[in-house]
């Protein structure tokens, strides 16, 4: 799968980068909302993991144009934070997160999360709902 990986934090977005890479997975970065607009428009991933506290816009602002955009509506958006509580949670799936993971990220199950989330935004998909 093409992962499109939005996080402004070094460590963070190298740690995701290598884990994801290991499973196979070809990764693209971005470091900002803006950045990932643009590379989201251009590539068209197959997942989003996006951090919600970016510069400029935040996480929740790019959920948001991906839900309104025709050619990226269906893209599962897996929302990537330290916000722990559940406030965080509500206003991720609001602007159109499909998943919530909370920091630190579980190396040993992200790869699994991501499948659980494409497999379910799929079935949701032909279903219509």
């Amino acid at each position: 799968m093409k992962i499109l990986v939005i996080e402004d934090d070094p460590t963070s977005l190298k740690l995701a980068s290598e884990v994801l890479h290991a499973g196979g997975h070809v990764v693209m970065l971005a470091t900002s909302a803006d950045q990932a607009i643009l590379s989201i428009k251009a590539v068209k991933p197959d997942v989003i993991l996006l951090d919600l506290r970016l510069p400029g816009i935040q996480g929740a602002g790019v959920a948001r144009q991906c839900r309104e955009g025709t050619e990226t509506h269906d893209i599962p958006i897996i929302a990537v934070t330290a916000f722990s509580d559940d406030y965080g949670k509500e206003q991720a799936m609001k602007a159109g997160c499909d998943a919530y993971i909370v920091k630190p990220i579980n190396t040993r199950t992200l790869l699994r999360q991501i499948e659980e989330v494409v497999a379910a935004k799929a079935r949701q998909t032909q279903t219509g709902s």
